[in-house]
């Protein structure tokens, strides 16, 4: 019995251990622990309640899903400071705490910690002026995605291949970035074909024509312009450029593949032929050939 009382006794001295006295009180070891569990008590019902209040703005007001993310990054990171101020509160520490923080933070950016300060005001500056939102299809650094979530640090950016890539934030101000659909969900699509020297060029405009014309995803309205780009050492070269509605990720390429199905299709009924490399090898029999072992 004296042993459980003597555990119980050397428990109660650390928890009531008092680290430092403030003008707020004491600072015990008991009020620490309490006030990180109601920090993390706070992480999470600010998580759950930020995405509580999206879903809500999303089903009753017809709102972007661009600004609705924002609304949830808001309010998620207004209800941690909150919690935060809660905790520091319970454990009498005072808000000047955060004068010492911020001393310690500049020094850290002093020593390094310029990237992570760049790429946390690189998110405010695109969650507020928004030159890439959520949803958006992108092109950076050769890859092509569809923007899922933007942190205070990073992107997130789903590929086609369902691969996800954190890009950080300083990349979509600093490095020249596509965005497919800023605006909205139209795209320009281009479709280059090569095809081989005599073959009548009006009747492979008009195959060009007559296979975008029957894709059901082109849209009628916008002019479908054939280019001649140029005479190779192979093939004449055209390029078909019309507009398209996307609204997956997989949908541009779908729809070039499905064109190019048809291009394929209606040039063959046409008799034209999509040219390949060719050599022509010459021979010269004015003196004998020479082997050799």
């Amino acid at each position: 019995m004296d042993s459980w009382q003597d555990l119980f006794k050397i428990v109660n001295d650390i928890w009531k251990f008092k680290i430092v006295t403030l003008p707020e009180g004491e600072v015990t070891t008991g009020s620490i622990v309490i006030s990180l569990l109601i920090f993390i008590a706070g992480l999470m019902i600010s998580r759950m309640f930020s995405r509580r209040i999206s879903k809500l703005i999303d089903k009753h007001f017809d709102i972007e899903k661009s600004v609705v993310f924002i609304l949830e990054t808001l309010s998620f990171y207004v209800l941690l400071v909150i919690s935060l101020f809660f905790a520091l509160r319970f454990a009498h520490i005072p808000l000047t705490i955060f004068t010492v923080i911020g001393g310690a933070v500049a020094i850290g950016v002093g020593f390094g910690s310029q990237n992570l300060v760049n790429n946390f005001l690189s998110g405010l500056i695109m969650m507020f002026e928004q030159p890439v939102k959520v949803g958006d299809f992108v092109e950076v650094d050769n890859t092509y995605g569809e923007v899922e979530e933007i942190g205070f640090r990073s992107t997130n950016i789903r590929t086609v291949g369902n691969h996800h890539i954190i890009v950080p934030n300083s990349s979509f101000l600093e490095k020249n970035v596509l965005n497919w659909t800023r605006k909205d969900n139209q795209i320009v699509i281009k479709i280059t074909v090569g095809v081989a020297y005599g073959s009548d060029t009006e009747k492979v405009k008009e195959g060009l024509i007559e296979a975008v014309k029957a894709h059901p995803r082109v849209l009628q309205g916008k002019e479908i312009m054939v280019y001649f780009e140029e005479f190779a050492d192979n093939s004449l070269n055209f390029e078909v450029v019309f507009w398209s509605r996307v609204y997956k990720l997989k949908d541009q390429k779908k729809i070039s593949s499905d064109i190019r199905f048809s291009i394929d299709k209606i040039f063959r009924e046409k008799g034209i032929v999509i040219a390949f490399p060719q050599r022509d090898l010459h021979v010269d029999f004015t003196s004998p050939l020479r082997i050799e072992k």
